[in-house]
């Protein structure tokens, strides 16, 4: 980004809470279904009817609120916000404006990897629960559009951010975090093509101390990829605009990714446009510290208290412990390995999940709660290579064959396949003599003094061994035969 501008970026999230009734009626929540056949009375809002309040959606509102080390309010407050659109049967959402359910918090982010990472700390300003609208179906419907109702009235928590973060990238890792953590205390699915997660970011620019410039919200984001791409694009858009002489109108906008572009769908609302007002059907939500207390006693060891165990009992650095604890099932594969490998084999646990699992399971399009390698045959691996029975090198033939399913465990793939290290000197010797006495340019060249030759050489050993040799002791008995 150009240095003589500013970024700033607010995301505002909406998470589908996993209750199996919606927020004010007893209709079914489930993907999937024909179109309309998933829509009550309520929800397509009849003369005469009245809104229930779900209880399990409060409960996951908040386990949500004392997870970001938020203020749960004691009394909160649904609203009308009125508008029109085809696919909102009533003319008005039930949602939380004045009074919402949480208020501020914050989650910390994990920003890029290596050297370059930095962490940084998201305020929110506030989580509320409302309901969802339907859906306008376009396609199929010979030129006219349809409306789906299944989807009104399930429940949302919608998550607001401060203006914190000043790029795409962060905008990216602080929505991956939030992503994880509604799974990991189980409140959403975080399935993002069914649209159970999905992200507005409100962009604007604007000159070193100079104020706030006019925001642009961008709707609607259901990808990682999208909401990266669609940020970049409105970034750079606004500012060439502004150099240009150009002025920035207040508008929501949203993504095609097929051109890479945002393009404007309407000028921006205010909430006044919304004329909110309270639901005269609901009364207002009172949750008391013995509601809190009992959600508080469900909540499992969240993911920034279980990377401080694995920094302080496992020596991880935060890098590896957030990377570890960035999805629940995966925190717990990890767990799992280090119980059965002992905590000595910590660390090179920790790279064989982060490193060569991840890889595989990447390739594969697959979870890690579907991984052909178990955690128990993770961990029998590591033992292997912790105790010298094999080398890194062929502790990834192992891994290859545990894939594939060519043994039950890492033991009986070494044995199976004759991959047991060799650290017997008396039988490393002499394929070391072979190699000295077929590369003399190498020794010529080590003993002047080059390093790079040892290298080769210890190559050599290794490759004429069949990668078996112990590169401890190739290493080791090579320096002594030079002298």
């Amino acid at each position: 980004m150009r240095r003589d501008w500013e970024v700033v970026i607010g995301l505002e999230t909406h998470a589908q809470l996993n209750t199996a009734s919606k927020i004010f009626s007893g209709a079914s929540t489930a993907f999937g279904a024909e179109p309309n056949v998933q829509a009550c009375a309520v929800d397509i809002a009849l003369p005469g009817v009245l809104p229930v309040l779900n209880r399990g959606a409060v409960e996951r509102a908040i386990k949500f609120g004392l997870a970001i080390g938020a203020e749960v309010a004691s009394r909160s407050v649904f609203a009308r916000k009125n508008y029109f659109y085809p696919d909102l049967p009533k003319g008005y959402q039930i949602s939380q404006f004045e009074l919402p359910v949480v208020v501020g918090g914050a989650i910390t982010i994990q920003v890029g990897e290596g050297d370059k990472a930095y962490t940084k700390v998201v305020h929110l300003t506030r989580a509320h629960l409302e309901e969802d609208a339907g859906k306008s179906l376009h396609e199929d419907f010979r030129g006219q559009s349809g409306i789906d109702l299944n989807r009104a009235g399930t429940p949302l928590l919608e998550i607001v951010t401060e203006p914190d973060m000043s790029s795409a990238a962060e905008a990216v890792a602080y929505a991956k975090a939030l992503h994880a953590l509604v799974q990991w205390i189980d409140i959403c699915d975080g399935n993002m093509q069914e649209g159970s997660f999905r992200c507005d970011a409100n962009v604007s620019v604007r000159k070193p101390g100079q104020p706030l410039g006019t925001r642009r919200e961008i709707k609607n984001l259901n990808s990682f990829r999208f909401l990266q791409q669609a940020i970049e694009y409105e970034i750079n858009w606004q500012i060439e605009t502004l150099e240009d002489g150009g002025k920035i109108q207040q508008a929501t906008v949203l993504f095609d990714p097929d051109t890479g572009e945002t393009r404007m769908m309407r000028s921006k609302e205010d909430s006044q446009d919304y004329r909110y007002f309270p639901d005269p059907d609901l009364l207002p939500l009172v949750i008391s510290d013995a509601w809190k207390a009992e959600v508080a006693a469900t909540m499992p060891e969240l993911p920034t208290q279980l990377a401080a165990r694995f920094q302080s009992e496992y020596g991880l650095s935060a890098y590896d412990a957030a990377t570890l604890t960035a999805s629940r099932d995966t925190a717990l594969y990890y767990v799992e390995v280090v119980k059965l490998a002992g905590a000595a084999q910590a660390k090179i646990a920790a790279n064989w999940v982060m490193g060569e699992l991840a890889a595989r399971l990447n390739k594969a399009e697959l979870e890690i709660v579907a991984s052909p390698v178990s955690a128990a045959q993770l961990a029998g691996l590591v033992m292997r290579i912790a105790d010298n029975t094999i080398s890194n090198n062929i502790a990834k033939k192992v891994f290859e064959a545990l894939w594939n399913g060519e043994g039950a465990t890492a033991d009986e793939v070494i044995e199976k396949q004759g991959l047991k290290q060799v650290t017997d000197a008396s039988a490393i010797e002499p394929i070391i003599d072979e190699v000295l006495a077929a590369n003399a340019k190498n020794v010529e060249e080590y003993r002047a003094g080059k390093e790079k030759a040892f290298n080769a050489l210890v190559g050599q050993v290794m490759k004429a061994s069949k990668g078996k040799a112990s590169p401890a002791q190739v290493n080791e008995l090579l320096k002594k035969k030079l002298g």
